[in-house]
């Protein structure tokens, strides 16, 4: 028999009788999951997976509906069932998360081996310094990308390809003795950063609300630990003297099994949703991304009053904003319009940016302050990198590996706006402890683990708030945005940091003060403070988000209201 799927569409949204100019009996709608969403649920029909999210979007050609044969099942329907077989929720989450572990080793791997790989390539700090800056303007260009590709293709087959890239980047990277060769390998390995949000739109896609909450918040808080595992890893398989190589090695082995595990749990399920890929939107809106990050990147050394950093800067202004109206005017943009204009979704944003200053101050100046000498300095403790991996950054690891396996069961019961003001606090006494006191090994330790409990809750709660904001469809161009922004916040946290310690120095040295730590310490205090203020501010009247809702609610709920206004008056014109 043939029926359309509009028809199709209607029984599934509302739940009222088919109208009788339309193929088929009438008989009732089934009732709508909890959160109103069919696709992607462990369990649903795969035809019904093929169904438009609302009765309002586009209608697909009509499909025919084979009877079932007595003969048992196709070759086709067993192809299908294998690959879209829901997932055991712990091993789907397990694996999402080891992804993230390996991807974010890859964003920090270079940071303790700057000093290693300047002398093994005999180039300076400032050439070196282009091997983390290809890697946060890759990450710029191809998030957004991958976002919008993952709310619109296949989310595994998406993840796969950003692994791919990446394995080639390190690759690249462990056998080159070339710098142009380095820095290329860190372009590739820069998509990395696009992995995230594909893994978070695949749990949302996957999971029941029950267990979105607390795999969300573990997932996230392997993003914010898994910078300092990173270090730990690459001062152990690198030390004093050795082939900076060895880590990139490793780098490959671990992006390997990624790509093993993931084609083994995934389930790889069609999307249904309508729309493409805003090419052109892409291109403009990395070229502004890249404008506005390399002038932060490099000031630098270019410095701040400079024509290139105050063109490229303005240069960048003015491309984003082109950018934006041409993206208003968009039937499928590639960033809706509303992630900048709606207040929920725009204060997490600027949460995430503060954010991910937060970490980077965190990780990368307590590393520069223990490696530097105390007989030179008058402070620090002349650590090796792989000491400071191991007694300094593994600590805080830990903490924020348990604070998120936490972080999952403290949004579900008290809310993630709760969480949120807990990392603040944690945040600031964390940053604060470290001004405060500095002199002694356990002190360093202690004010590094309760600054990295606030950023691993941080980044645990940003995508309860962005998921509760905005529609299933949406979710993986959100979180690109939001980890734009966090990449932004690092690139931002990078300049400073660099222009604090070379502005303050002790006399006749290139070495830095130590006032120019606890300056940088003290930005990490606001930075924690000003993400807390920001997503009280932009949630203040959304009591929504909190233990008692469901991923999605308050934007499932206006999108059906919209689908339902819309059959409906169809249904009583004809």
């Amino acid at each position: 028999m043939y029926r359309s799927r509009c028809a199709r569409t209607a029984e599934t949204t509302l739940s009222v009788t088919r109208p009788s100019n339309t193929c088929g009996p009438a008989r009732p709608a089934p009732a709508l999951p909890p959160t109103g969403r069919r696709v992607g649920h462990p369990g649903v029909d795969p035809v019904a997976n093929e169904l438009p999210l609302f009765a309002s979007e586009r209608c697909p050609r009509a499909t025919r509906e084979y009877p079932r044969s007595s003969a048992g099942p196709t070759f086709q329907e067993l192809r299908l069932s294998r690959s879209t077989r829901p997932t055991p929720a712990p091993l789907l989450t397990a694996t999402l998360c080891f992804v993230i572990l390996v991807i974010s080793t890859q964003q920090t791997v270079v940071m303790p081996l700057a000093a290693t790989i300047g002398r093994q390539l005999d180039v300076g700090i400032t050439a070196i310094g282009w091997t983390l800056t290809a890697g946060f303007l890759s990450a710029a260009v191809t998030t957004p990308v991958a976002g919008r590709m993952a709310d619109l293709r296949c989310k595994r087959t998406v993840l796969l390809a950003v692994l791919t890239i990446v394995l080639a980047g390190s690759l690249l990277a462990a056998v080159t003795a070339s710098l142009p060769l380095l820095i290329l390998a860190r372009v590739l390995q820069g998509v990395s950063f696009a992995a995230f949000p594909v893994c978070l739109a695949i749990l949302r896609d996957e999971l029941p609300p029950r267990r979105l909450t607390s795999s969300m918040g573990l997932l996230s808080g392997t993003l914010g630990f898994g910078g300092a595992v990173g270090m730990v890893l690459t001062g152990l398989v690198v030390p004093a003297d050795a082939d900076y190589r060895r880590a990139f090695w490793l780098a490959s082995v671990l992006t390997m099994i990624a790509i093993v595990a993931v084609p083994a749990v995934v389930p790889a399920r069609r999307n249904p949703a309508a729309g493409r890929v805003d090419w052109t939107g892409a291109a403009l809106l990395g070229t502004g991304l890249v404008l506005v990050l390399l002038p932060l990147s490099e000031g630098g050394s270019w410095g701040w009053s400079s024509p290139a950093t105050i063109g490229c800067a303005v240069a960048g202004i003015v491309v984003l904003a082109g950018w934006f109206a041409v993206e208003r005017r968009l039937e499928h943009p590639l960033v809706p319009t509303e992630m900048f204009t709606h207040r929920p979704v725009l204060c997490t944003h600027l949460a995430g940016l503060l954010v991910g200053a937060g970490m980077f101050v965190n990780i990368t100046t307590l590393v520069y302050f223990v490696q530097t000498d105390r007989d030179l300095a008058g402070y620090g403790f002349g650590a090796t990198p792989m000491q400071a991996g191991l007694v300094y950054i593994l600590p805080g690891a830990s903490v924020g590996v348990l604070a998120s396996i936490c972080s999952g069961a403290l949004i579900h019961r008290f809310g993630a706006r709760v969480v949120m003001t807990v990392s603040g606090v944690l945040g600031l006494a964390g940053f604060g402890f470290l001004v405060a006191a500095h002199e002694t090994t356990w002190q360093l330790i202690t004010g590094s683990m309760v600054a990295s409990a606030f950023t691993s809750l941080a980044y645990a709660a940003m995508p309860a708030l962005l998921v509760a904001e905005v529609a299933p469809n949406r979710t993986g161009v959100a979180n690109s945005v939001n980890s734009i922004a966090r990449t932004a916040g690092s690139s931002v946290a990078s300049a400073l940091l660099a222009t604090m310690l070379a502005a303050f120095t002790v006399g006749g040295t290139t070495v830095s003060r130590v006032d120019a730590y606890l300056a940088a310490f003290g930005c990490g205090a606001v930075c924690a403070v000003g993400a807390t203020v920001a997503v009280l501010v932009g949630t203040a009247r959304r009591r929504g988000v909190g233990p008692t809702s469901e991923p999605g609610q308050s934007a499932s709920r206006a999108s059906m209201s919209r689908a339902d206004s819309a059959v409906l008056g169809s249904h009583s014109t004809s």
